[in-house]
C-alpha cells in the first residue's frame, strides 16, 4: 500500500500542511495512521477523498456541506465524479459563450464586423439557459419535455434587450405583488389574482405556448421541489402554496 506524509500530500495537492490537519480536526479528511510519534500518513482512500473535497470546493460549496455530503453511508464516489464532469462542461459551454460575446464585442468595436445589439447579450443569456438547465433540467424536460424547453430556450436567447429590461422591470413587480398578496392571507382576493394575472404574463416571455393544466403544474413544482420553495420563501415563507392556491381560483375564473 502506497502511503503520503503530510508534507507529501500537501505538496502532491498544492495546500497546506495546516489545511490537512484543520482537516483532520473537523473530521472532513482523518489520516489513515497517526504513529507513535504523531506523523500523520494518508493511503489512496484519502488521495480521493482529498480530491471529491476539492472538486467540491471549485464548485463552491463550503467545507461544512461538503462534510454533509461526503461523510454519509451513502456516498458514491463515481456518481459525483459523474456530476463534477457535468458541472465543469456546463461551466465550460458558459464561458465559451462569455468569450464568443467578447470576441465579437471586440471586432464589432474594431469595425471589422458588425454586431446586433441583441447579440450583446447571448453569452449572459446562455449561461443563465446552463445554469438552470444544471439545476432544474432533469426536472422540467420530464414534466414539459424536450421539445417545449428547446423552444423557450430558443425564445430567450433571441429575446431583444428591451424585452429582456422589461422582463426584469416585471420580475420586481411579481415579486413585490407576491409579498402583498400573501399579506391579505386570501388566495381569492383582488391582489392574489393580479399576482397570478402577472405570473402569468411573466411566464409567457418565456414560454412559447399556454395552457392552464401547465401553469398549474408548474406552480405546483414550486411546492413540491424545495429547491423552488426555497426562492418564494426568500419573498414570503409559505407563498409558494399560496400562489399554488391563488392559481387554483384563477384557473376556475379564466377556464
Amino acid at each position: 500500500m502506497i502511503k503520503y506524509s503530510i508534507k507529501e500530500l500537501s505538496q502532491m495537492a498544492g495546500i497546506s500542511s495546516r489545511t490537512l490537519r484543520y482537516y483532520d480536526k473537523i473530521e472532513l479528511l482523518k489520516p489513515f495512521e497517526i504513529n507513535n510519534s504523531g506523523y500523520r500518513s494518508y493511503s489512496e482512500f484519502e488521495v480521493d477523498r482529498l480530491q471529491q473535497i476539492m472538486f467540491y470546493k471549485e464548485r463552491g460549496l463550503s467545507l461544512k456541506v461538503i462534510a454533509s455530503i461526503i461523510n454519509v453511508e451513502e456516498f458514491d464516489v463515481n456518481e459525483a465524479l459523474k456530476s463534477h464532469y457535468r458541472e465543469i462542461q456546463v461551466e465550460i459551454k458558459r464561458l465559451e459563450a462569455l468569450l464568443t460575446t467578447v470576441k465579437r464585442t471586440i471586432d464589432d468595436k474594431e469595425g471589422k464586423k458588425k454586431m446586433k445589439d441583441s447579440e450583446k447579450f447571448k453569452g449572459f443569456k446562455k449561461e443563465m439557459i446552463e445554469e438552470n438547465e444544471l439545476k432544474f433540467g432533469k426536472e422540467i424536460r420530464d414534466k414539459y419535455g424536450s421539445d417545449m424547453i428547446e423552444k423557450s430556450n430558443e425564445k430567450f436567447l433571441n429575446m431583444k434587450e428591451e424585452t429582456y429590461n422589461k422582463i426584469e422591470e416585471l420580475t420586481i413587480e411579481l415579486n413585490n405583488t407576491i409579498k402583498e398578496a400573501f399579506d391579505t392571507g386570501n388566495p381569492a382576493s383582488e391582489k392574489a389574482q393580479e399576482m397570478c394575472r402577472l405570473h402569468k404574463e411573466w411566464l409567457m416571455h418565456y414560454w412559447t405556448e399556454y395552457s392552464i393544466e401547465a401553469h398549474m403544474g408548474l406552480v405546483q413544482m414550486y411546492v413540491d421541489d424545495e429547491r423552488f420553495t426555497k426562492y418564494y420563501d426568500e419573498i414570503a415563507i409559505g407563498s409558494a402554496v399560496f400562489l399554488r392556491d391563488a392559481m387554483k381560483i384563477f384557473t376556475e375564473i379564466n377556464e
